[in-house]
């Protein structure tokens, strides 16, 4: 996207974060805006904004840990905001599947790989979160395997983890969101 803060990116007229936070309000009690530049954009849209508490860009889990220190609830769900089609169930889903199977984080595997930013995340795992991000590692797999993770099966709904990375996919998106039988 040539270096564009891809969630004030539009799509069919509206900033790709309008459509997370469409579909998120219903879903959560509480919503946290993780972003780095651009803060008076992102301060207009009424959510509390939560910048990297880590200097230089670390990458999502340096969001993810911000957004932990901050948040008044006993789970953090993470997404990205390229994102557009989020499912209206996910976090109910992660949750069931996070509770039944006595895991500590639950992430979206669509049917051929797995979404590692569309988590449920257990928030008593910030002091885990602070030591592997204090070490040289940043790969969010990595500091998912320490801990009792669970991959949630959403392949019945696979489309809705497409990412806005290129124009094209845009297009596509744009299609889709005009004419969701195509």
């Amino acid at each position: 996207m040539g270096g564009q803060d891809k969630g004030l990116v539009e799509l069919n007229h509206q900033a790709l974060i309008v459509h997370v936070l469409r579909a998120l309000r219903p879903q959560v009690s509480e919503i946290m805006i993780n972003a780095n530049r651009n803060h008076d954009e992102y301060r207009k849209y009424g959510y509390q904004l939560v910048s990297d508490e880590l200097a230089g860009f670390q990458g999502p889990l340096a969001g993810m840990a911000a957004a932990m220190n901050r948040a008044s609830t006993d789970y953090l769900f993470t997404c990205p905001c390229d994102g557009p089609l989020l499912p209206e169930d996910v976090v109910a889903r992660l949750y069931a599947a996070l509770d039944e199977q006595d895991a500590q984080i639950g992430v979206v595997h669509d049917g051929d790989r797995l979404q590692p930013v569309c988590a449920l995340i257990d928030c008593r795992l910030r002091d885990s979160l602070s030591a592997y991000l204090n070490g040289e590692d940043r790969k969010i797999e990595h500091w998912y395997r320490k801990h009792r993770l669970i991959q949630v099966d959403f392949s019945d709904k696979k489309y809705c983890f497409q990412n806005a990375n290129t124009p094209q996919d845009l297009d596509t998106l744009s299609r889709y969101l005009r004419d969701p039988a195509q």
